[in-house]
């Protein structure tokens, strides 16, 4: 009997051991899994797949930035401060990883294609950085991005007639090298946080 129970105790620890192993072979092993300081996407069903024209009109995707740690952030040129306050952020991270800094690619999606010219977001990111990117696509193409990203946006009127602005969801995605995406960071997290995770996408093996 207790020769039995003692091998019954060994198999069970031998299965328990080997699910555990499993376990983190699948997931990288929880020593070797990052950290981020925002939100962790890794693995999410959305946010997959952009593809839209840029200021120029050539239709740019993830794939074209491969190799880069990208940043993705929605909003429009008129903002009065998020978006500003956002893209300024990130300008101050790309300075702050010094020769690094090639390896960040930021990309603004205009959610307001009807006041958001092309020349207009030219010069708007170019105001930040030279080599961020904007991309402005039709009402169409705009809606099913945001949706792609699960990125919520509607005009409200302004008090005069004609006018509005834009609600919209105030965060960025940050894009691994490999074109995942990883990173829910919110607005208000601050440009060290945000370089933090860039640094530690950028470090990854």
């Amino acid at each position: 009997m207790m020769i039995k129970k003692r091998l019954f105790l060994t198999l069970a620890l031998s299965l328990g051991l080997g699910l555990t192993l499993a376990a983190c072979d699948k997931f990288g092993g929880s020593s070797s899994a990052p950290t981020f300081k925002g939100v962790d996407l890794t693995g999410a069903e959305y946010a997959r797949t952009l593809s839209l024209p840029d200021a120029d009109g050539h239709m740019r995707s993830l794939a074209d930035f491969k190799g880069k740690v990208v940043v993705v952030f929605f909003g429009y040129t008129q903002c009065p401060d998020v978006c500003p306050t956002t893209m300024a952020e990130l300008s101050e991270v790309k300075r702050s990883l010094g020769a690094d800094g090639d390896k960040l690619q930021g990309v603004f999606v205009s959610i307001d294609p009807e006041r958001d010219t092309p020349d207009l977001l030219k010069a708007y990111v170019a105001n930040f950085d030279k080599s961020f990117v904007a991309l402005r696509g039709s009402d169409e193409q705009t809606k099913a991005a945001a949706k792609e990203f699960k990125v919520y946006y509607a005009k409200v009127p302004g008090k005069t007639e004609g006018s509005y602005t834009m609600d919209h969801t105030a965060a960025s995605f940050i894009f691994d090298p490999q074109g995942r995406v990883r990173v829910f960071t919110r607005y208000g997290s601050g440009a060290q946080a945000l370089a933090d995770d860039v640094k530690t996408l950028l470090n990854e093996k």
